[in-house]
């Protein structure tokens, strides 16, 4: 602090009679002093923390269970030194074959050894199919009819005659490779007279139908007339 001496105070006495005036300058103080504080903004919240996963369980190793019905193993009660095998001497061991390969196998093949054995024979082959039955020939154009060797005339029936009945029966005849006729169907009918015709023409025989010196089936178409005598 400042110490104000002025005239109207007593001065302590001095050695010298004349009087010192001793001023100070006080300094000057301000009526008011703000202080302004600037604040810094606040920082943002942290981020939440993670959920905790839970730890993945270790996986253990299964525990190998004994067999109960496995055969005991019991262990051997010595262990014996094999004996070893002369390459170059030219006798034989026990249990071998009579003309072996010194150095072979106890039980090998006769006459070689098992990596010169033949291989296995190869599988059969598998069955041929069955062959295709082949559809018969139809007569007609180039394919001319072979002749007819055995021809029987149809028996005219009496129901017919009595009916005056008469006229021209159409078959269709399947021939077989040896020349017999194996089926007959009616192409024209005459209600009276078809049984008697389909019976005659079972009854006939044809030349076989060679195809490169091959006997084949064929087809033909056959007219049966029914006339009355007058």
């Amino acid at each position: 602090m400042f110490e104000l001496f002025s005239e109207d105070r007593h001065r302590a006495p001095h050695r010298s009679s004349v009087p010192v005036l001793i001023c100070a300058e006080l300094p000057r103080v301000p009526d008011m002093v703000a202080f302004v504080v600037s604040t810094a903004p606040s920082p943002p919240p942290p981020p939440p923390a993670p959920a905790a996963t839970p730890p993945k369980p270790k996986a253990t190793a299964p525990v190998p269970t004994a067999n109960p019905r496995a055969a005991p193993v019991e262990a051997p009660r010595e262990i014996a030194e094999e004996m070893p095998v002369d390459t170059g001497s030219t006798e034989g061991v026990p249990g071998g074959v009579e003309g072996g390969v010194a150095g072979g196998v106890v039980g090998g093949v006769v006459g070689g050894l098992v990596s010169e054995l033949p291989p296995p024979p190869l599988p059969p082959p598998p069955p041929s199919p069955p062959p295709v039955a082949r559809a018969p020939m139809r007569i007609g154009g180039e394919l001319k009819a072979p002749a007819l060797v055995e021809r029987v005339e149809p028996e005219y029936p009496p129901i017919a005659v009595r009916a005056q009945v008469q006229g021209v029966v159409i078959v269709e005849a399947v021939v077989d490779r040896h020349g017999r006729v194996e089926d007959v169907r009616v192409l024209r009918s005459i209600p009276l007279l078809d049984r008697a015709a389909i019976t005659a023409v079972r009854q006939w025989r044809y030349s076989p139908l060679l195809l490169n010196g091959t006997p084949e089936r064929f087809v033909l178409t056959v007219t049966v007339s029914f006339s009355l005598a007058t």
